[in-house]
Order: structure tokens, then C-alpha cells, then sequence
């Protein structure tokens, strides 16, 4: 496997990471245990470096499978974690934000404990809280790397004075936005331009869509009603069938690469800048060794500007979170 540097940070991890939510929360099924810490390991052995998970994940029990699905090669990889929900600790439930230095530092403890580690290596404000400033979370966050707890501090889905705010107090090894062919918002939000300037790295989550632009669903699709995706406008009936037109495109150009949709569309996401790092994730060892296999896909300037001018002319239907969501990125 390849390897990238998330900016400047001097964070080395492979090209293409893992996302771990969905082994075990978010799309309705969720794998036993040992199956997804064997899925992990897979990955591992097949040169991933890079692992994501978050307290809120389960709550917790992410985070407890990849702590010990990595424990035994916990030196050879980098784990991001995130921080800033408030949770329920009887019933699991979300009850907001709280990225108070308290807090923040209560979820380290706690994270370091499930992760079975010493460090945690990339350590994110999972979504903006508006009661704290970003000052005072950075700076919580730069005492716990001063520490030795921490390694690395990120944000995910802020808006762009967020980072150059955030970045003045602690600078930031990564951002992680969503990010793929069908949820561009990056581009134009002042949010890339930022890491370029800055020298931070960008990991996209949800890199292939949540699914959609793999191919493998379609308007006939019909989802566990707590899969999270049943929530999205995005992937209404209608939605997806409007949205067919970008998979189409993926096919097209696979095709002509001996390759998949997905690959194309990871593809597609590193060829945008040598910073960028998706995080894609599977609870199907097939799919995980296709996705991994996009690391050696090149796309040429030709490629790209047919993907680029193709993907102009359709018009992605349906919001990607319904408002009280939204109203909760771009901060």
C-alpha cells in the first residue's frame, strides 16, 4: 500500500484508510465482534495504516474493537478517535454537543482505556459545538498533546474560519468533511483552500457515497429501518433515481480502466491533491480488497477532465443530511 502525509504534520499513514463505524453501528446489521475485528486485521494485512472509529460509534463499542482487533501491531498504525457528543452514559443516547475542556478530556481518558492504548494519534472534535469557542477546544486539546496523550488534533466538518481560527491555537493535522464525486461542498466552502494554505491534511468519510456510488443499490433498494441512511433525502426512491446518472458515469469510466465504480471514485479523490486520504468503509472482505485496490488506479489529466465535465452536467438530487443535521456542519 502507498503512503500519504496528512500536510505538513509529519503524519505518515497508508493512501487509503478504514472506516470502522459501520462494522458495528449506523447501517442497521452490525458484524459480531470477532468478525469485524477480523475484518480489521485484514486490513491491516493488507497494508492499512490508518483506522478510524469515535466514541459515539456504538457509543463506545467501536472503539473497544478496534483497540484490541490493533493491539497486538498498535505500533505500526495510526488511530484517529473523536470527541464532542454528549452521551448518555445509561442509555447510549446523543444529547447534543459538549466539546468543554472538561469533557474533552474525560473522552480522552476514556478513549485511551477502550482503545487500550497509551496515545491516541489523531484525536478529532467530531462536529463544532457553538457554546465552546474553538480556541478553548484547541487549546484543551494542545495540553493533552503536550501530555503525551494525544499525537495529532483534527476537526471534522468545520467551516473554513473555524480552521484558521482553531489552527492559530493548536495546528491541525487533519480535517475530515465528507467528500466524494456526488458531495463536493469541499471545493467551494473555503474548506480545501484552508488546508492548502495551511498544510493540512483531508480525509473524506463516506468517500463512496455511504454506498450509493459503488453501484451496488438503486431506486428498488430498501433499507433496515435503522440503517441511517433511511433518514437521508439523498436516498429516497426518487433521489436515487435521479442519482443513477453519477453511477452510470463511474461505470463509463470504469469500464474503459478495467476497474470498478468504487475504484474510480477513490480514485477520483486522491488524484484531487497528494493530502488527501479517503477513509472508506465495509463489512465485506471482497469490497475491502477492491476499495484498497484503488490505490493503483490512475487517472490521467484526460480522465479527469472527462469525469470532471460529465459530472458538471448532473445535478445531484436530495441534501445529504436532513436540516437539523445540516445545521450542524460547515460551523
Amino acid at each position: 500500500m502507498k503512503k500519504r502525509i496528512l500536510g505538513t504534520s509529519g503524519l505518515e499513514v497508508s493512501a487509503i484508510g478504514f472506516g470502522c463505524m459501520g462494522l458495528n453501528f449506523g447501517y442497521g446489521r452490525a458484524l459480531e465482534k470477532q468478525d469485524a475485528m477480523n475484518l480489521i486485521r485484514a486490513a491491516y494485512d493488507r497494508g492499512v495504516t490508518f483506522f478510524d472509529t469515535a466514541e459515539v460509534y456504538g457509543p463506545f463499542t467501536n472503539e473497544e474493537l478496534v483497540g484490541e482487533a490493533l493491539a497486538a501491531v498498535r505500533d505500526k498504525v495510526a488511530i484517529a478517535t473523536k470527541f464532542g457528543f454528549k452521551i448518555d452514559p445509561a442509555t447510549g443516547k446523543q444529547m447534543g454537543m459538549d466539546s468543554r475542556p472538561a469533557r474533552i478530556r474525560e473522552v480522552a481518558n476514556a478513549s485511551l482505556k477502550r482503545l487500550k492504548t497509551d496515545r491516541i494519534d489523531l484525536f478529532y472534535q467530531h462536529r463544532v459545538d457553538p457554546e465552546v469557542p474553538i480556541e478553548d477546544v484547541a487549546g484543551a486539546v494542545r495540553d493533552l498533546i503536550a501530555e503525551g496523550k494525544v499525537k495529532h488534533f483534527g476537526l471534522s466538518e468545520p467551516g473554513a474560519q473555524t480552521v484558521r481560527r482553531a489552527h492559530a491555537v493548536q495546528p491541525i493535522a487533519a480535517i475530515q468533511n465528507e467528500y466524494s464525486l456526488w458531495t463536493r461542498g469541499p471545493e467551494t466552502n473555503g474548506v480545501l483552500q484552508a488546508c492548502e494554505e495551511l498544510g493540512i491534511g483531508f480525509v473524506p468519510y463516506s468517500p463512496l457515497g455511504k454506498g450509493f456510488l459503488t453501484g451496488a443499490m438503486s431506486k428498488d433498494t430498501k433499507l433496515d429501518p435503522n440503517d441511517f441512511r433511511s433518514i437521508l433525502p439523498r436516498f429516497t426512491p426518487e433521489a436515487m433515481k435521479a442519482n443513477q446518472a453519477l453511477v452510470d458515469l463511474l461505470k463509463r469510466i470504469a469500464e474503459r480502466k478495467k476497474a470498478t465504480p468504487a475504484q474510480i471514485a477513490l480514485a477520483w479523490l486522491m488524484a484531487q491533491k497528494p493530502w488527501i486520504v479517503p477513509i472508506p468503509g465495509t463489512t465485506k472482505l471482497g469490497r475491502l480488497e477492491e476499495n484498497l485496490k484503488a490505490a493503483d488506479v490512475e487517472l490521467t489529466a484526460d480522465d479527469l477532465n472527462v469525469i470532471e465535465k460529465a459530472a458538471a452536467a448532473i445535478k445531484v438530487e436530495g441534501e445529504r443530511y436532513p436540516p437539523q443535521l445540516m445545521a450542524t456542519t460547515g460551523r
